[in-house]
């Protein structure tokens, strides 16, 4: 592509190689597909793979020189005769012919060498690969192989290759020249439910208002200035919302979750971040009041840094892909897709596939494979495991086998395996999708699949939506179908949260299906901590996990009354208090900067995120900042401000997002509380999700 309508054919043209085809079919266009689809595109005739010159290479004169002309008429000026010199015997017998019709015709020639790997060296480990796509191994007889000189040639030797037409090479850089284009960086692009910006923020704001209303509704008579805060919070919300520009992005999830629960269809009270903003609460994307719960809308969407807000929602597991069809059929089977992932071989993965293609035994394999240690949070390479893996290393050094294996495995490590389709992701568009990305179909989805992965997806523009489909969710709602049955009629949405059966299950430890509280250790946990209130599960959801769990020893001890709780100033007991004195949250982070140092939430937000980077200049800045702040708003000397500091610092690394922890500690006390008051209907729904 050289401008942006060759991008734009691009797209168009791979889209429909992709998705216009019988699946048993390898991706192509036929050459009617180009007409109409072909400014901006410069095209080559092909080696081997190319019609014109396959056809020369059979003898087919004419039909090749017909070939030729109906390219040449649907690329004007922009088409190459393509000639490769790679031993093939097609190439070889068709090349005189080519540069007889090059010149014939006042085509210019081009010289490549199709390449599919970077270096000369990267053969042997190329040959693998293809054993591994193909599920052969090395000395099969009959299976593809890699073309030894299949690979990206420097210029010299290409000179060299094509000494007696040295126009060809010449003409690559021209290509390159002309194919300067780059898509540009587009802001997000969607569909609009109001007709334009002005209109979606006029729809904004009547319908979180009108939401609001409804949701304060159930609280009875509320003081002017209780009502003040709500309608505050919700005008400054609404002010950020319509300020970046996102108005219309509330109004689309709003949109796909009413429909879902006009449709019966369960939804998640929230997931992540975004449960801390009233606005959604007030359309009833989010099922928790977060100024009741002390959640914050700056760590959502932060006024001081734009950025896309993200919601990710949970619907029932079966009935997921409803709420995604009624997406496509509302904006347009075109407008919808799905994103691709890339599967990469990482160390255990490609030793096992490498083991394979060399016929080396499972067993073998397999004991190797557990040598090199497994963290996911902290991945090993293999060259990492030979310098710090005692074991591996002593297998490498020892055993030829072991060494063929390993040294062909490492030159595979990190390339992708396999593409396959991301669990969640939905991106919708304002207009066909092929019009922005190239699409390609997924054998195993009915929807297109973007060729981009999510990272290039927002750059051209679309906008992530996670749909994902939570078990628990189906739990429930099966538990409450099958209580109906019997005459039952249960609101979960309206539960009081203190209920002394669901606390007295809770410090029981008798939590087997309990969301997020079911496991051997979270059961100890419980009978140790003894919960008494919905707070108290907030903070268990958030403190069970590596590094923040070393601290629920004293959050139970100071919860007990058996360990004096201690603030590390005064000014911090507010917001820390529903802790017993520990930073849980990372919202509590973003307050005591406040607090403490005057720093606004939007602010504080970037500080939090400046301690999770650890980037050192950017903490320098921070750093004197806050003690500047703590001088001036708390009258705190330098050394105790910087004190604070670090140990705010050593909390951001890993306090939790607190309306993430409140919306699932809410699915925790509704499956609890169905547990403590109706085992029968609730182990019965559970099985019909859960068989093991």
């Amino acid at each position: 592509a050289q401008d942006e309508a060759g991008y734009d054919n691009l797209c168009h043209l791979v889209s429909k190689a992709h998705l216009d085809r019988p699946l048993e079919l390898e991706p192509h266009v036929q050459l009617g597909d180009l007409e109409g689809h072909t400014d901006g595109l410069i095209a080559l005739t092909g080696a081997s793979e190319g019609g014109v010159t396959d056809l020369l290479a059979n003898g087919q004169q004419d039909a090749a020189e017909t070939l030729l002309d109906r390219l040449t008429s649907l690329f004007p000026g922009r088409l190459y005769i393509e000639l490769a010199r790679r031993g093939n015997a097609s190439e070889e017998a068709a090349e005189d012919a080519l540069v007889d019709l090059a010149y014939a015709r006042d085509l210019p020639l081009v010289a490549t060498n199709p390449a599919n790997f970077a270096e000369r060296y990267m053969h042997s480990a190329h040959d693998a690969m293809l054993c591994i796509a193909g599920s052969t191994h090395i000395e099969a007889e009959d299976r593809p192989r890699s073309n030894a000189e299949a690979w990206v040639k420097t210029a010299p030797l290409m000179q060299e290759s094509f000494a007696d037409l040295p126009e060809a090479t010449a003409n690559t850089l021209v290509i390159a020249r002309r194919c300067a284009y780059a898509p540009p960086y587009r802001k997000p692009i969607l569909p609009s439910l109001a007709g334009d910006l002005e209109g979606e923020a006029k729809m904004l704001a009547e319908d979180a208002r009108k939401g609001l209303e409804a949701r304060l509704e159930p609280y009875g008579e509320l003081s002017e200035e209780e009502r003040k805060v709500y309608l505050d919070r919700l005008d400054f919300e609404v002010g950020v919302i319509n300020q970046m520009g996102f108005p219309g992005y509330f109004l689309i999830v709003a949109d796909f979750i009413k429909w879902a629960k006009d449709h019966d269809i369960p939804v998640g009270p929230g997931r992540g971040s975004g449960a801390g903003s009233l606005v959604a609460w007030a359309l009833t994307i989010t099922d928790l009041d977060p100024i009741r719960l002390g959640l914050l809308f700056e760590r959502f969407l932060n006024p001081e840094r734009v950025s896309m807000p993200d919601f990710d929602i949970d619907f029932c597991e079966t009935r997921r892909g409803e709420v995604i069809r009624y997406v496509q059929q509302k904006y347009g089977h075109d407008h919808v897709a799905q994103i691709i992932t890339f599967g990469k071989l990482k160390a255990r993965a490609v030793l096992r596939d490498t083991g394979r293609i060399l016929q080396m035994s499972y067993g073998h394999v397999d004991r190797l494979c557990k040598m090199v240690p497994n963290h996911p949070t902290d991945p090993w390479t293999l060259p990492r495991a030979l310098n710090g893996a005692a074991d591996f290393r002593r297998e490498y050094d020892n055993d030829n086998e072991v060494k063929r294996l390993v040294d062909l495995a490492m030159q595979l490590e990190g390339f992708p395996r396999n593409s396959s389709t991301h669990a969640a992701g939905v991106v919708i568009g304002d207009r066909p999708l092929a019009q922005l990305v190239p699409l390609y179909r997924d054998p195993r989805s009915e929807m297109p699949v973007t060729q981009y992965d999510m990272k290039n997806v927002e750059s051209s523009g679309l906008v992530k939506f996670d749909f994902l489909g939570l078990k628990t969710l189906s739990v429930l709602h099966k538990a409450v179908k099958l209580l109906e049955k019997r005459g039952v009629t249960i609101d979960l949405g309206a539960l009081a949260w203190d209920d002394p059966a669901v606390f007295q299950l809770l410090k029981s430890g008798n939590t087997v299906g309990v969301f997020q509280l079911e496991s051997e250790g979270m059961r100890r946990t419980l009978t140790a901590v003894k919960p008494t209130n919905f707070g108290d599960i907030i903070a268990l959801v958030s403190l069970y996990r590596p590094g923040p769990m070393d601290n629920i020893p004293l959050f139970g001890k100071r919860k007990a009354g058996e360990v004096e709780i201690e603030y590390p100033h005064p000014k911090l007991e507010g917001i820390l208090s529903e802790t017993y004195g520990i930073f849980v949250y990372q919202e509590q982070v973003m307050q005591a900067a406040q607090i403490l140092a005057g720093y606004s939430l939007g602010d504080a937000d970037l500080l939090r995120r400046a301690m999770g980077k650890k980037n050192q200049a950017e903490m320098d800045k921070q750093r004197a900042r806050f003690i500047e702040g703590c001088k001036e708003v708390s009258d705190i000397d330098p050394k105790k401000a910087s004190e604070l500091f670090d140990l705010i610092d050593k909390f951001a690394g890993y306090g939790f997002n607190k309306s993430h922890a409140a919306a699932y500690a809410l699915l925790a006390y509704q499956t609890a509380w169905l547990k403590a008051h109706y085992p029968e209907e609730f182990y019965a729904a559970s099985m019909c999700f859960d068989m093991h």
